[in-house]
């Protein structure tokens, strides 16, 4: 499933439109489900419950990895169709990173307010380093007045 996962992602970042055909995509969907089923008779045997026993039964890491995989087939090959969607969430786990660290060091925002502040003064230095901006430069735009002249270009 990896190698198949990997694969498609080189062949969807090598093609111009960043997503793949119709058909190649129809082809990737029977060789994820036919993973799935082949992984699907390596699974190990999940025991009876034992009588009096109360909760969940537990079931193995390759299990629940495996009907994970199978209940969100579309979410996992998401990527293989919308070139919006990455084939990771890296760019989303480094946006909140700085986040957590703010409030694990301060221990927390001291009102909501001051959450949502953070996050817009992040959101905003993001957005202009994306565009190239140095953060002191974008700082000095936004102080200035003439973050409209930047947004407008």
């Amino acid at each position: 499933m990896k190698r198949l996962l990997q694969e498609t992602c080189k062949q969807v970042s090598k093609s111009t439109e960043k997503c793949l055909s119709d058909k190649a995509f129809v082809n990737l969907q029977k060789r994820y489900r036919n993973i799935l089923t082949r992984a699907e008779n390596e699974l190990p045997v999940i025991p009876p419950k034992s009588s009096g026993k109360r909760g969940k039964l537990a079931k193995s890491d390759a299990h629940n990895l495996w009907e994970r995989l199978k209940i969100h087939e579309t979410a996992v090959l998401l990527f293989a169709k919308d070139p919006h969607v990455s084939f990771t969430n890296n760019r989303a786990e480094r946006d909140l990173r700085i986040s957590k660290v703010k409030q694990k060091v301060s221990g927390c925002f001291r009102a909501s307010e001051y959450a949502h502040a953070n996050c817009r003064i992040s959101s905003y230095l993001q957005s202009m380093a994306n565009k190239g901006y140095n953060p002191l430069i974008a700082i000095h735009i936004a102080w200035a007045g003439e973050a409209y002249k930047v947004w407008g270009e």
